[in-house]
C-alpha cells in the first residue's frame, strides 16, 4: 500500500512521533492507522498513545438537542484534569462528539462493547446472503469478515467516519485532540433519544 504524505501528517498529529517514525510505522502496518499507533507505542515513540494509559476522571457531560428537540444526546467525555475539562478545545471536542452521535446514531462506543451474540447474528446474516449470491468456501468467510468490519464501522462511535471530514474517523479526531491537549481523552458513555421511538430501542 502506498503511504501518502497526508497519512503521515495525520499519524504525526495524533501521536507526536517524528515524520520518519510515522512513515516506518505506516509501512510496517500496511497503512492501517490503529496498527501504526500501536507500533509507535510499542517502540515508545507515541506521546499521544502513551497518554491512553493515564487515568481520565475529569471531563464533562455534553447535552445536545437536534432538529427542534426531535433528537437528544447526552455524552460523557473524560480527560485527566479539571483545567483541560474547562478548556475551549475540550468542550468543542465534546460538542462535536455529541453532534456525531445525533447524526450517525452509533450503538456502542467501541467494537469491544458489541455483544458476541450480536456479532454472531450479523455474521449469520452475511453468511446466508453470501451463499444466496452463489459464493462458497473461503470466499464466504472473506465476505462475512468484510461485512462484520463494515457493521462495526457503522455501529461503533470511534470507528464512524467523522461527519465533518470523510477522511477521518472519530477515533482519529480524538487522537489529534489528545496530541494537542496533552491529556488522555475518553468517551465514557452516551445515550441518544429520538422522539417517538419505543423504550426498547432507546
Amino acid at each position: 500500500m502506498e503511504i501518502t504524505a497526508d497519512m503521515i501528517k495525520e499519524l504525526r498529529a495524533a501521536t507526536g512521533a517524528g515524520v520518519l517514525d510515522c512513515r516506518k510505522a505506516l509501512q510496517e502496518s500496511n497503512g492501517d492507522f490503529q496498527k501504526a499507533v500501536d507500533w509507535l507505542r510499542e517502540k515508545g515513540m507515541a506521546t499521544a498513545a502513551k497518554r491512553a494509559d493515564r487515568d481520565a476522571s475529569n471531563g464533562m457531560v455534553e447535552l445536545y438537542s437536534h432538529g427542534g428537540g426531535r433528537v437528544g444526546v447526552m455524552v460523557e467525555v473524560n480527560c485527566e484534569t479539571d483545567f483541560v475539562a474547562r478548556s475551549e478545545q475540550f468542550r468543542t471536542l465534546a460538542h462535536e462528539i455529541a453532534l456525531q452521535i445525533a447524526a450517525s446514531a452509533p450503538k456502542y462506543v467501541k467494537a469491544e462493547d458489541i455483544p458476541a451474540s450480536e456479532l454472531d447474528h450479523e455474521a449469520e446474516i452475511a453468511r446466508t446472503r453470501a451463499k444466496e449470491e452463489g459464493k462458497s468456501g473461503a470466499v464466504v468467510d472473506k465476505i462475512v469478515e468484510g461485512r462484520l468490519e463494515k457493521f462495526k464501522d457503522e455501529v461503533c462511535l470511534l470507528r464512524q467516519t467523522y461527519i465533518r471530514d470523510e477522511g477521518t474517523t472519530i477515533e482519529k479526531l480524538i487522537m489529534q485532540n489528545v496530541a494537542a491537549i496533552g491529556e488522555n481523552v475518553i468517551v465514557r458513555r452516551f445515550q441518544r433519544w429520538e422522539l417517538g421511538e419505543s423504550a426498547s430501542q432507546a
